[in-house]
């Protein structure tokens, strides 16, 4: 899982740069809005509130922004009605790729998801097309020059998580989705502070680039990205730390 590690660092990272400049949390705001509309108010008793909310505070979404989601989401001062879909396809080297989407406007969504698709060396492909590589699991980001792998790796087996990965400057940590609050709970009774803790995707498999389709692939994901509908992105690529130093220079 050495490549999905290394990409959920670099995405948190990239987020928490998005977030200075308020760019995504129109975004975050928009996941707690319809995950408060379809399930209730109470996080407590909504785990995609709940984790729409914690993934929020994440990236440090004002508490005032993230209240005022939830209302509206409730029907306090009214709330679109935003619709989830998923779409699947391939990227450069074959890499699978899903992108899920929230939007007001399925028509304009789908234009925009090919067209970015098509620019950027890749292809839309058929629902179930690439959905069979991922598994979803819970992530926990902890930041490794605070903490000591050690420590680490023994409170969150003691909460119960399924799998530990070092990669660079972070740890994350894997859960059963359903396991995710307790896992975090856990890290936090050990004195552990998790930077980041959402469900994801993770793939069972990865496709390995070199530095040309590395390029490419990440700008298709940049692109993506950068689409107001586009909550988030998932892929099955890896990129050698070479790569990556050469991709990021």
């Amino acid at each position: 899982m050495s490549g999905h590690s290394k990409w959920a660092t670099i995405k948190h990272k990239k987020g928490k740069e998005d977030a200075k400049r308020g760019k995504l949390f129109s975004k975050l705001a928009r996941a707690i809005m319809v995950a408060a509309r379809e399930g209730g108010t109470d996080p407590t008793m909504n785990t995609a509130l709940y984790n729409a909310v914690e993934k929020a505070k994440s990236y440090s979404m004002p508490k005032e922004n993230i209240e005022r989601a939830v209302q509206r989401g409730g029907g306090q001062g009214g709330s679109e009605a935003f619709e989830s879909i998923v779409y699947e396809g391939y990227g450069p080297a074959g890499v699978a790729i899903i992108v899920e989407v929230l939007t007001d406007n399925r028509n304009r969504s789908a234009a925009e998801i090919r067209n970015i698709f098509s620019k950027h060396n890749g292809a839309l492909g058929q629902p179930g097309a690439v959905a069979w590589i991922f598994e979803r699991h819970g992530s926990i980001i902890v930041d490794a020059t605070k903490y000591g792998e050690d420590d680490v790796v023994a409170a969150a087996a003691d909460a119960g998580a399924e799998d530990i990965v070092l990669d660079g400057s972070s740890f994350e940590v894997l859960t059963e989705p359903t396991a995710l609050a307790e896992v975090k709970a856990g890290l936090h009774a050990a004195g552990i502070e998790c930077e980041q803790a959402e469900l994801t995707l993770v793939p069972k498999s990865t496709v390995q680039l070199d530095e040309g389709d590395a390029r490419r692939t990440l700008k298709l994901i940049d692109a993506l990205e950068e689409s107001d509908d586009v909550q988030e992105v998932y892929a099955n690529f890896d990129i050698s730390d070479e790569v990556l130093e050469a991709v990021a220079g």
